[in-house]
């Protein structure tokens, strides 16, 4: 049980890393829906999973940094910017999580 809590963490730590690595909100999305949606096609062991989603996608595409990025385009006060960029990386994203989901199919 406890070789797990640390698989978490590290898988926590990479995924904090390359976030700050690539420091873009946009591209961190996008790249994180095609993953999971490449990886919840599978099927794994309820630890593996934990890992994986909880540990390093959770860290990876934190929602903080969605929330953030919209934050500031309606800190501006561009109501209609911001209905647009909402709408359009939700529907990315959900478009890209099913691409990665479709490679993943195809591939096994």
């Amino acid at each position: 049980m406890k070789k797990n809590y640390i698989y978490i963490l590290l898988a926590c730590y990479a995924a904090t890393f390359l976030r700050v690595f690539l420091n873009n909100n946009l591209i961190v999305s996008i790249i994180g829906s095609l993953f999971l949606g490449f990886f919840i096609s599978k099927r794994w062991s309820l630890s593996k999973e934990k890992i994986i989603l909880s540990g390093f996608f959770s860290c990876f595409t934190s929602f903080s940094g969605f929330i953030y990025f919209l934050y500031k385009i309606l800190n501006q006060g561009d109501w209609i910017k911001f209905i647009i960029t909402f709408n359009f990386l939700i529907i990315i994203n959900l478009l890209t999580m099913y691409l990665g989901f479709w490679i993943s199919r195809k591939i096994t």
